[in-house]
């Protein structure tokens, strides 16, 4: 279908006839062999393109419990912030799922609509889609063929019960057969997890002295009319400033005539964040946070002095707990770094050593961190002759070619370009200046490098990795292969666990990881800085 005829009442697409779409955004209707309609560039499309702003029907959250999920609307619908379900008009109805997608959407409750942003540059021709989530109810097109009917592979994990046949299958199988019956929302004990976990603080770490009380400086600002309280509150959840990593804090602090709202950790965002227009607010000014919840009254009572904190009474150094369904999507994860090493090894004649940073679980945290496509990458010390070119630091440079090409159409590559050799300046590969993102995704601390994402490598990293990973602000990390001689994840030192340090991520150690490696053949020699 030509796009000059997308607007004359009906098209023909693939021997399917299609409706002409009114649209002066690049935006036409087509078909595409095993997905139907969807939504493609009828012209070529700059990255940052609003390409459509879809009106919602919304459904009580009980009408649609009972109703409305029963029928085919299930398939079409997004949650609503407050509990309801919105059925998109217009174009929004009819972009197709991707795993890799060229379109981020974001929730505007107070025009009651859906807005949806390019990404990247998008050619002529091109489909649009955007990522639904880890929970489909159908085969996405761009996903590895199945060689199995629907029925042998309904078994509520998609398919992973039926990996006889590959070769790492067994003792992959072996990580998740105690795990396969049940629901995918089911909390997972923490020893039944695959991994286990490092701890970074003290059992006996309660911090009920203020001068124990672990701070750091975070954004704030005073609001001089109340009134206005709830409408900041509404803007902080669209901004990117409303991340897990503050989820123990509240947001609003009363002393005497002032009201005061916290924005976000400085080291998520070290210049000041952008305010919205119009608000009678002060310039943002920095101050010291508590990093975590209340474990007693005692603490709560201390770290409320600094700034007022949730009380979240739980046993010492207790996790974040997982579900079946996370547990699913971290053995995925770990298998496709194992597949990436596996490949680099034997196709290209590189350390068999991968990192990857998936699609986020939860849908809050793909919201809040806009990345909405997952990140692989290998050693390639050999192929370059550069000793630094490490997969850790490979996959941040991919992360931040990534974050640069949202806000700039002429970075469109996939990752980086190996630079030219010398030695790594980690404050450039945070934010690489050769192609800056616009302010609001630079000053949002959501929108920094790897806050609130989990990488998954198949080698403990080593000490420089270990530092860039910290400087990047990940979330948590999980390997497979703990490197005795060189690791900085808790073998030779654990660089999140030293004392001064202004940023703490989770660290994760596969159980039978060691396994996982002999029959994979991705193992390396016990004193290679991974």
């Amino acid at each position: 279908m030509s796009p000059e005829n997308c607007c004359q009442g009906v098209s023909v697409d693939f021997g399917n006839p299609v409706p002409g779409h009114l649209n002066s955004s690049g935006c036409r209707i087509g078909y595409a062999k095993g997905k139907g309609r969807g939504v493609y560039a009828s012209r070529d499309l700059s990255a940052q393109s609003v390409v459509e702003i879809s009106p919602v029907l919304l459904f009580a959250a009980k009408e649609y419990e009972e109703h409305g999920k029963h029928t085919v609307l299930d398939h079409y619908t997004f949650k609503w912030r407050d509990g309801r379900m919105a059925l998109a008009l217009g174009l929004g109805s009819l972009f197709n799922h991707s795993s890799a997608p060229n379109v981020s959407y974001t929730i505007d409750p107070a025009t009651e609509s859906i807005r949806y942003t390019t990404t990247r540059r998008i050619r002529e021709g091109e489909e649009l889609c955007i990522f639904y989530g880890h929970n489909l109810w159908f085969d996405p097109m761009d996903s590895e063929p199945v060689n199995a009917t629907a029925e042998e592979t309904d078994d509520g994990w998609g398919g992973l019960s039926q990996l006889d046949g590959d070769e790492e299958a067994e003792v992959f199988y072996e990580e998740l057969k105690h795990l396969m019956d049940g629901n995918p929302d089911d909390r997972i004990p923490d020893e039944q997890l695959p991994f286990t976990r490092i701890k970074l603080l003290p059992d006996d770490e309660e911090e009920d002295e203020l001068s124990a009380v672990h701070t750091e400086p975070a954004w704030a600002v005073d609001i001089s009319d109340p009134k206005q309280t709830t409408t900041m509150l509404k803007w902080l959840k669209i901004s990117g400033l409303e991340t897990s990593s503050m989820s123990h804090l509240k947001r609003i602090r009363r002393t005497d005539d002032k009201m005061s709202i916290l924005l976000t950790f400085a080291s998520s965002s070290p210049d000041p964040p952008a305010l919205p227009e119009g608000a009678s607010l002060s310039a943002p000014y920095i101050v010291q946070a508590p990093r975590s919840a209340a474990l007693t009254p005692l603490s709560l009572k201390h770290k409320s002095t600094f700034w007022p904190t949730v009380y979240a009474p739980r046993r010492k150094g207790e996790p974040e707990v997982w579900s079946r369904g996370k547990v699913k999507w971290a053995c995925e994860a770990m298998r496709e770094a194992v597949r990436e090493a596996r490949k680099a090894s034997e196709e290209h004649g590189e350390l068999p050593i991968a990192s990857y940073v998936p699609v986020p679980y939860d849908a809050e945290t793909r919201e809040a961190t806009q990345m909405l496509a997952s990140h692989g990458a290998h050693d390639t010390r050999t192929s370059t002759s550069h000793p630094l070119r490490h997969s850790v630091l490979n996959v941040i440079r991919a992360v931040a070619s990534y974050r640069a090409s949202e806000g700039d159409s002429s970075a469109i590559a996939s990752e980086l370009a190996p630079p030219t050799p010398g030695l790594v300046d980690l404050d450039e590969l945070a934010t690489p200046s050769s192609s800056p993102a616009p302010p609001e995704t630079r000053q949002n601390g959501s929108h920094y490098l790897l806050t609130s994402l989990t990488l998954f490598t198949t080698h403990e990293p080593c000490i420089m990795c270990s530092m860039a990973l910290l400087h990047s602000r990940v979330k948590e990390i999980v390997y497979l292969m703990p490197m005795e001689k060189t690791g900085g994840c808790g073998s030779v030192t654990c660089v999140p666990k030293l004392e001064g340090v202004n940023h703490r991520y989770g660290v994760g150690v596969w159980r039978k990881g060691r396994r996982w490696m002999e029959e994979t053949g991705i193992e390396v020699d016990e004193a290679l800085d991974a």
